[in-house]
């Protein structure tokens, strides 16, 4: 399906990429422009909203965690209604609808609905975050093979509900959604064999002005039953595990100096950052 003229009764999957507006695509821009409706979630930028219409209508759908939200089915109804009214519908997420962005679902709602759509692919937030914090996913003498996991499971809870032994052998781990988890994830790499020294960055606001990152190793923060408090980064929070991580130091390009911030466990650690809870 190409082209976005002025055909009616359709939806857009979009992309709207990590946090920097800068970043959204072209071909999104485009289509955001065409929208009658555009229906959004809380890790959109606001600055993206430009390239919407003035008559445009916005619909927030919130996915914030523990915050109440539109539940992914009425989400899906949404949708299809509109797109059944004649209108055209921007289905705005943050990073890339199809990675870990339930967009597969919402194109599985539309086939069986029978509405047009097309998806416009974004920048993932595992990708820039990382790339805004210096580090490299993959690199020649560090890393050949990434794996892309989620630290949350389908019905959002804060059990993993992952086998980590499937990922854990990948050079570079990157783990979407981990903030309330990545202590007991980095107990369970260690568990499973993966050094307890390798380093882990934790990403917090990828790609805005106010991205944080959190450095240190996965025994910095690894949990057990005889832990008196287990680290948790308030969302939205990438982790990014593997010998990748300790470039950042020579390759650091974006951010303030006093937003880096060393992993409670690290030697000489400082008081914990705000966005830090122990």
């Amino acid at each position: 399906m190409t082209g976005l003229g002025t055909e009616t009764g359709r939806v857009y999957l979009i992309g709207a990429g990590p946090g920097d507006p800068k970043l959204l695509t072209l071909r999104a821009a485009e289509a955001l422009a065409a929208s009658d409706v555009v229906v959004y979630d809380y890790l959109v930028n606001p600055e993206v909203l430009i390239h919407t219409r003035r008559d445009a209508e916005l619909i927030y759908a919130g996915k914030r965690a523990g915050e109440e939200s539109l539940s992914q089915s009425a989400i899906n109804l949404l949708l299809i209604e509109h797109a059944n009214r004649g209108r055209v519908v921007a289905r705005l997420k943050g990073g890339d609808p199809f990675i870990f962005g339930r967009g597969g679902e919402e194109a599985e709602a539309l086939v069986e609905a029978g509405v047009r759509w097309e998806v416009i692919p974004g920048i993932s937030s595992g990708v820039a975050a990382a790339a805004y914090a210096g580090i490299p996913l993959t690199h020649r003498g560090y890393a050949s093979s990434v794996a892309f996991i989620t630290g949350r499971e389908a019905d959002g809870n804060s059990s993993t509900g992952v086998d980590l032994r499937a990922a854990a052998h990948a050079d570079t781990l990157v783990i979407f959604m981990c903030g309330g988890t990545i202590a007991r994830i980095a107990s369970e790499l260690i568990a499973i064999g993966r050094p307890a020294s390798t380093p882990i960055a934790i990403i917090r606001w990828g790609t805005y002005q106010h991205q944080e990152v959190f450095s240190g190793a996965l025994e910095d923060i690894a949990c057990d039953a005889d832990s008196p408090v287990e680290l948790k980064i308030k969302p939205p929070a990438i982790a990014i595990v593997g010998d990748v991580v300790s470039l950042q130091e020579k390759l650091r390009w974006f951010g303030e100096e006093s937003l880096r911030h060393s992993l409670p466990g690290s030697a000489g650690v400082s008081p914990a950052p705000h966005g830090v809870l122990v």
